[in-house]
């Protein structure tokens, strides 16, 4: 029954995917922390120039549309892809367990881990930077409709 030869390709399909989802997880982290940067330099400087520019709200809702998608983007996906990375490299950690060698186990445990961890932290960015751009945006746009009257 676990012999077939589809779950052998399976098998080798999935292991090629740990090398893509580790680079896209540190895309993601190197990415949250640019957005962090634009979050701060929007609510110190930014969101103050688009308050005072009361004619322009359809340009403010696009660019605030775009930049909570990227927010969202970044809590929904990036989870995701630490969960790959955990299950992924459990497969040959099991393998090698019941083969008795210890330091792969210890090698997939490390990257299981690893991967878990960066992809909640990127999605708690996400999320935090998400939540606080809808207030951030929301304020910004009533004020901008009552300046238009």
């Amino acid at each position: 029954m676990l012999s077939s030869q589809s779950i052998g390709v399976m098998h080798h399909l999935v292991g090629f995917l740990l090398e893509p989802v580790i680079w896209a997880l540190m895309l993601f982290a190197a990415l949250s922390i640019i957005d962090i940067g634009i979050a701060l330099a929007e609510r110190f400087s930014g969101l103050k120039k688009w308050q005072q520019s009361a004619g322009q709200v359809e340009a403010f809702e696009t660019l605030a549309f775009k930049r909570i998608e990227r927010s969202d983007f970044l809590a929904r996906i990036a989870p995701m892809l630490g969960l790959m990375g955990t299950l992924i490299p459990l497969g040959p950690g099991l393998s090698a367990l019941g083969n008795g060698d210890l330091s792969i186990l210890t090698t997939a445990m490390s990257v299981a881990f690893d991967t878990t961890v960066l992809g909640l932290f990127v999605g708690i960015i996400g999320f935090v930077l998400g939540r606080l751009r809808r207030r951030w945006y929301d304020e910004i746009l009533t004020t901008m409709e009552q300046a238009n009257g």
